[in-house]
Order: structure tokens, then C-alpha cells, then sequence
């Protein structure tokens, strides 16, 4: 049995769609940082402080959760945000993540 020419036709379109598509989101996940910087978290709970050391929590972050960061560390904590510093110990950057030193 034969298959029509625009059954194929359609068919080979969906394919190069999927391949397409799933091609696309590795490159999206790589540069979805603004910055270029993305850490993980390799602490259970990380806290995020208000300035670098402070007290005042101001979020929190789980086990392997990937998080777009700064460039910028001061005192062993690394700015996520304005106002938002993890300790730099528990969110080092991921593998291709220009987070400068």
C-alpha cells in the first residue's frame, strides 16, 4: 500500500517541526539568563538576604533550582537581584555560565 504524496508531505513537516522545536529549547535553556550568569542551589533550602550577610529574609529557594544571577559576589554571597544575595557557597554557577570569578 502506497502512501500519498501529501500525507508524506505533511507528515515530514510535523517531524522537522518537533526536531526544530527541540533543538530550539536547548539553546534557550543555555542562554535564559539575562546576564549569561545562572547558579544552582546545592543546599536543601537556600535563603535569600536582603543585603550581603544580613538577617532579613527575603525568599527562599529549594534543592537544584536554577536561578538567573549577577556577575557579582561580595563577602562570599552572590547577587541574584536587587535587594536578593545568596551565599555563594551553596549556589555555584552551572556549567557554561559567565558569572565572572
Amino acid at each position: 500500500m502506497a502512501i500519498s504524496k501529501p500525507v508524506l508531505f505533511i507528515g515530514g513537516g510535523l517531524a522537522l517541526i518537533v526536531v526544530v522545536a527541540i533543538s530550539g529549547q536547548d539553546r534557550e535553556s543555555s542562554a535564559s539568563s539575562p546576564t549569561g550568569c545562572q547558579v544552582v542551589v546545592t543546599a536543601d533550602v537556600l535563603n535569600a538576604r536582603d543585603v550581603p550577610g544580613g538577617q532579613k529574609i527575603v525568599g527562599k529557594y529549594v534543592k537544584d533550582a536554577k536561578i538567573d544571577a549577577q556577575p557579582v559576589v561580595e563577602n562570599g554571597f552572590r547577587k541574584i537581584a536587587e535587594g536578593k544575595w545568596v551565599s555563594a557557597e551553596f549556589a555555584p554557577p552551572v556549567q557554561g555560565a559567565k558569572c565572572g570569578p
